[in-house]
């Protein structure tokens, strides 16, 4: 057996520049799927092969030395020249793709990606796939430090430079409120006699959500701030309060859909985007296909059901 000692892997590369993200052995571990000590050992080794030390495991986070530093940008430029030469190996016959590294906002989380990962597995016979659920903002962060390779996310401004983006739906914000409040004679001024059960201002929907209600110069109670679509849901459903949602996040927690009224807002219109996004010229023409793949998933079972029972949300809430 030869020896492996002084050489430097591209797995090696790949764990440091973990480590070097998440500022943590540990969390650069839980990443990866790999054990803390096996993590140690591959930067140990680098570290070793290039003979200088990259980390400065002293510190809380771990930090990179000067030279770690340094070989930060030639080791980033290694895994994302391999990446591409793996996606060009692959060429058209994308069945030799060995990784796919997939981050989808939770709202896609219980019925589209399982589907998605379904019909994808089918085609792509060898190819891992990990999966990243969670809000829009930290999926957008985690493709930066490139993390992932492909997100599905709510649009957040202007794309960056280095990004591809293929839009998928988009959809209108909707109230869901205790029953008997879409017969009022004013909604608004029901709504307004109620407190607003909000989803967190710590996500980037919630801000938007904050913003345009803002310029609504509405007098609202903001008793409640929950980032968990389930338990708004079960409070407006209990006649606590309404709130504010995407039809996503309603289909979400669909168990309360029977028990609250649902009805488009009583002022002025808001909407969002959600695309897929990926680095340029990485994957080839991956990002493109799945992209359509999640299109022909979201009219089936996203579009067709939410404007079957809620016939105004017909040309707001569509693919695009």
């Amino acid at each position: 057996m030869s020896d492996s000692a002084g050489r430097i892997t591209l797995w090696g590369i790949e764990v440091f520049l973990a480590a070097a993200e998440e500022g943590s052995v540990s969390a650069a571990a839980r990443r990866l799927g790999a054990s803390p000590s096996s993590v140690s050992q591959q930067i140990t080794g680098l570290e070793a092969a290039l003979g200088t030390d990259l980390l400065n495991r002293a510190t809380r986070p771990v930090t990179l030395t000067p030279a770690g530093e340094t070989f930060r940008i030639r080791a980033q430029s290694i895994l994302d020249e391999a990446a591409q030469a793996r996606a060009e190996l692959a060429g058209q016959d994308l069945s030799h793709l060995t990784r796919f590294r997939l981050g989808m906002i939770e709202d896609f989380d219980a019925d589209v990606t399982p589907r998605l990962l379904q019909d994808m597995a089918d085609q792509l016979k060898t190819c891992q796939f990990l999966l990243e659920t969670g809000p829009s903002h930290r999926l957008f962060g985690l493709l930066d430090s490139r993390a992932l390779d492909v997100i599905v996310a709510a649009d957040m401004g202007a794309p960056a430079e280095w990004m591809e983006v293929h839009p998928l739906l988009e959809e209108p914000f909707v109230v869901a409120a205790p029953r008997g409040t879409a017969g009022a004679a004013d909604a608004r001024a029901a709504l307004s006699a109620m407190p607003l059960i909000q989803y967190t201002q710590r996500h980037h929907m919630g801000r938007v959500i904050t913003e345009h209600l803002a310029l609504q110069k509405l007098q609202l109670d903001h008793r409640f701030e929950l980032d968990s679509y389930h338990a708004i849901m079960a409070m407006v459903a209990g006649g606590t309060g309404w709130t504010i949602l995407s039809p996503l996040g309603l289909m979400r927690a669909h168990r309360f859909r029977d028990e609250v009224d649902m009805m488009p807002l009583p002022f002025a219109p808001l909407s969002r985007r959600v695309s897929l996004h990926a680095r340029k010229g990485v994957l080839q023409d991956l990002p493109e296909e799945t992209a359509g793949r999640l299109r022909a998933l979201l009219a089936e079972m996203i579009v067709a059901p939410a404007t079957a029972r809620m016939p105004w949300l017909e040309g707001n809430l569509r693919i695009l």
